[in-house]
């Protein structure tokens, strides 16, 4: 066996697929290294630990996670409830972790990945150098590891999209950023008196937008002085309600339901078609108080006390900055997977089937995955960077057949835009899918 044989893979991040990425490695025989910038496992999610996932416990369970769970005293969640994030870690995550203690390291913030004794315009040996890793510890002191692959499973939850609407911080969001906060708030709990009877803009239209939304209502509803504004760059919201009984995640229908009502009952301020272009610090006018407007583009004006901008995410590219990636450059997710996600394209909540094949780079072994894969579209589920690691696992400990042998049954969302159908990219092979079709129609279409 050669020397870099020897190598572990190495997985950034030990959220929900980078621990499924550890536990089919492991099933496979190979040894991981997964590497943890938080002070534990599933550091992110816990920081959204108050919000109900609108997806089962079913969709949340890697398999091979779950067979390595089932060798300890491990009691199963009800695959029908529908688990909070802190309800996942705690039940699911950090168990996982404790069962993959041994190659986990927590506190371990990779800075940069590069090939040993290759910067980007060398070639000749290239695939054959094992992969440098810089780590930084907690404490400022810096640690370099080697690995024969690399699995980046870091997400983009530490990289807010900001609120600027040319994908910039608007003038005046940096300096305003201690009335912003870009999260869903926990207002029933260590948020509440900061949302408390104040005026809050909730920018943005997506899931997060609107379990932020449904939050504050009910606080509102407890302390009627408090006021919501939505502020959301669409006019046309025909399709921002999502697919409501249309979808067959239930929970996730029932929030953009839940988020009509409130519009249709006045119970919202709506202001759509508001492109953010500045933002201004002072006072409020007559509600007493030093908070924060929003100016769009046309001029109007939102003043408000706090902001939440649940604007999306896109990832942190600056340590991969010496690897050979092929990243669309829009998406900014592999070429081959934004084909399937772009959003300018395509609106489905169901993509084809991907792994190992369609997230290659032409850094050989090196893989993209979770959240982070997505890069800019906001479509990612669970289930999906679970069959993204299983694939990987394959090719990296010598089943190509495995990898390649990719089936992913996503549940619709029962809506789609522009012309109603959401049609695979041209000159695409279409691969094996058990779901027959994403748009809900009825047509076929997919």
């Amino acid at each position: 066996m050669a020397a870099a044989d020897r190598l572990p893979v190495a997985i950034i991040g030990a959220g929900p697929v980078g621990l499924a990425a550890a536990a089919h490695l492991l099933e496979k025989g190979e040894t991981p290294l997964l590497l943890e910038a938080g002070e534990t496992a599933a550091a992110s999610v816990l920081s959204w630990g108050h919000v109900k996932l609108f997806s089962p416990w079913r969709y949340c369970i890697d398999d091979a996670a779950r067979r390595l769970l089932q060798k300890i005293d491990w009691s199963e969640p009800d695959l029908d409830s529908y688990p909070s994030g802190k309800e996942l870690a705690d039940h699911y995550l950090l168990p996982l972790a404790a069962q993959l203690s041994s190659c986990l390291r927590t506190n371990s913030k990779v800075v940069s990945v590069t090939r040993l004794g290759f910067d980007k315009m060398k070639n000749s040996g290239r695939d054959q150098a094992p992969f440098l890793l810089t780590i930084e510890h907690r404490d400022g002191s810096e640690e370099s590891i080697l690995a024969r692959a690399i699995i980046d499973a870091s997400g983009t939850y530490t990289t807010p999209n900001p609120l600027g609407y040319s994908g910039i911080p608007a003038p005046g969001e940096r300096s305003s950023a201690s009335q912003i906060l870009y999260r869903i708030p926990d207002v029933h709990g260590a948020d509440r008196e900061r949302y408390a009877g104040k005026r809050v803009a909730v920018v943005g239209s997506g899931h997060s937008a609107f379990n932020a939304i449904i939050e504050l209502a009910e606080l509102a509803r407890e302390l009627p002085e408090t006021q919501i504004v939505w502020v959301v760059r669409k006019t046309d919201l025909t399709t921002t309600y999502g697919g409501e009984l249309g979808d067959a995640l239930p929970e996730r229908g029932a929030l953009g339901s839940r988020v009509k009502a409130l519009v249709a009952a006045g119970a919202i301020q709506l202001e759509s078609g508001f492109h953010i272009a500045h933002l201004q610090t002072g006072c409020c006018g007559g509600n007493d108080c030093c908070g924060t407007s929003l100016i769009s583009q046309d001029g109007r004006r939102v003043a408000v006390d706090e902001v939440v901008a649940t604007t999306g995410f896109r990832p942190d590219l600056a340590m991969l900055s010496e690897l050979r990636l092929n990243l669309h450059p829009a998406v900014e997710s592999p070429t081959v997977l934004a084909e399937m996600i772009d959003p300018n394209f395509h609106s489905c909540g169901t993509v084809e089937p991907h792994g190992a094949v369609e997230l290659a780079h032409p850094e050989k072994d090196f893989y993209i995955v979770g959240m982070k894969s997505y890069g800019r579209a906001p479509t990612f589920l669970m289930m999906t960077g679970y069959e993204q690691v299983r694939s990987i696992a394959c090719e990296l400990t010598g089943d190509p057949e495995g990898a390649r042998k990719v089936e992913l049954v996503l549940p619709e969302t029962g809506v789609c835009g522009g012309d109603g159908c959401c049609l695979p990219p041209p000159n695409r092979k279409t691969l094996a899918v058990s779901a027959a079709a994403c748009c809900g129609t009825g047509t076929g279409c997919c």
